[in-house]
């Protein structure tokens, strides 16, 4: 099988885990980026599938290339689709109910999908993860008790917000420390709200070390496409509190609204349980051959 795919991740090529993954099940995959700043670029034939890594505008150009060159039109949704605008909706609506396959990276999101296209035909793949690195986890002896929040400094993730639920815990355990793993443009803003609190700014890091001195991991994001920290903090034993978004209901992590969030965070760390990874993360091998069955 030979496949295009579409991108707007710069990133995505030789060297990238996934894209070596994905390289290795088909006879050929080539990458063609369209994405900000991009114009309309000449669409290669000879393809059996064209693959795109959203259903929005660039899921629009899929569709146009696929039945330009005569492909079957694969459709990957890595986003929560109630995050978007209407017309992003309508977008997406038009380029779902086109597409011969739709690949999800969760069971939430397939059924945003398929409200949107009842009779679509929908594959549920997760992220790959290699989580045998976290399963090996050891926890060490640390005090105090310590909190981790792992994601990019910006607005999507709601860091802001995370501090002010630290605020909540530490006005209730003054002891508790928290760790904030990552960056982007709001960390100047974070470190000036941290100021007098006990929040250590890492930068970003390997979060496994991270892990074994984790008692809880925080998630405050306003929506997931899937939530990598999550099964990673999981699948070390770590317990995850976050509210609905993304894979965090079904990955087995204590889900709760915005509100409450520090008193679940104070609740598990008062009585120190573990977490569970509820979904099951397939092998390399195994992910490579299910990410052909998608297409």
């Amino acid at each position: 099988m030979k496949v295009l795919m579409i991108t707007g991740d710069k990133r995505f090529g030789p060297g990238n885990e996934r894209y070596e993954l994905q390289k290795a099940a088909v006879e050929e995959l080539r990458v063609l980026y369209w994405g900000k700043g991009s114009y309309w670029p000449t669409v290669p034939s000879g393809y059996d599938v064209v693959t795109v890594q959203d259903p929005f505008w660039r899921g629009f150009f899929g569709l146009i290339a696929a039945r330009k060159i005569g492909a079957q039109l694969n459709v990957q949704v890595h986003t929560d689709l109630s995050a978007h605008s209407f017309l992003r909706h309508v977008v997406s609506q038009i380029v779902l109910r086109h597409a011969d396959s739709i690949r999800v990276v969760s069971e939430k999101i397939k059924q945003q999908v398929l409200h949107m296209v009842p009779n679509a035909k929908v594959s549920v793949l997760p992220v790959f993860i290699d989580v045998s690195r976290f399963r090996g986890i050891v926890p060490q002896p640390h005090t105090p008790k310590t909190v981790l929040w792992v994601g990019r400094f910006e607005e999507e993730k709601n860091p802001l917000g995370a501090i002010e639920v630290f605020k909540e815990i530490h006005t209730s355990e003054p002891q508790v420390k928290f760790i904030m793993l990552g960056s982007g443009s709001l960390e100047k803003k974070l470190k000036e709200e941290a100021t007098g609190l006990p929040i250590e700014f890492p930068g970003w890091a390997d979060p496994l070390p991270y892990m074994e001195v984790a008692d809880v991991v925080l998630c405050t994001s306003w929506h997931e496409s899937f939530g990598a920290s999550i099964i990673e903090a999981l699948a070390a034993g770590v317990p995850v509190v976050a509210p609905d978004v993304g894979v965090a209901r079904e990955a087995g992590a204590v889900v709760v609204p915005y509100m409450g969030l520090a008193d679940a965070v104070l609740d598990v760390l008062q009585k120190e349980v573990r977490g569970e990874l509820k979904v099951v993360m397939p092998t390399a091998e195994d992910w490579k051959k299910q990410w052909l069955e998608t297409l």
